[in-house]
Parts: structure tokens; C-alpha cells; sequence
């Protein structure tokens, strides 16, 4: 029961931060240049670097990056939000 919450939780986190990128991302190239375009565009980012393991045969890349904005944590609250009134029903 622990692993499907955690998976439902990591659902919500990852649709919601997508969805809430995507609206930012729309509005600011509908918005004339001003604070609030470069609010909705700015994002930040953080995560581990590319690191390759080269073994002749075989080449193993690891790494990630995240990089979230404003509306971001946005579409996360509101996923969570309609999925809660969703599954509620």
C-alpha cells in the first residue's frame, strides 16, 4: 500500500510540475516584456552533472537535471488539487 502512495504522489508531483511548465511557458510568449514575463519564464535548475563510463563495449551515462519555474509549483498544486476532488467522488 506504502509503494502505490508514493507512486501516485510522484504522479501528481511530475504531471502537475509539466503541466504548470507548460502554462508558464504559454503565457509568457503571450505577454508583453515586463516583471511578470520574467517571472513566469524564469526557472531554476538543479541536479547532477552527465558523468559517462566508457567500458569498450558498452558506454553508461548517468545524470539529471530539474529545472522548475513559477507556474511550475502552480500546475503541482492544482494537479493535486483536481485529482484529490477526482478520487474523492
Amino acid at each position: 500500500m506504502q509503494g502505490k502512495k508514493f507512486g501516485w504522489y510522484m504522479f501528481v508531483l511530475i504531471l502537475g510540475a509539466v503541466v504548470g511548465s507548460v502554462l508558464g511557458d504559454a503565457f509568457g510568449v503571450m505577454l508583453p516584456p515586463g516583471i511578470l514575463k520574467t517571472m513566469l519564464l524564469k526557472s531554476a535548475s538543479f541536479g547532477l552533472p552527465t558523468t559517462a563510463f566508457n567500458l569498450k563495449v558498452l558506454t553508461v551515462t548517468f545524470g539529471f537535471n530539474i529545472s522548475i519555474n513559477i507556474m511550475g509549483v502552480v500546475g503541482i498544486f492544482l494537479i493535486a488539487y483536481i485529482l484529490s476532488r477526482i478520487e474523492g467522488k
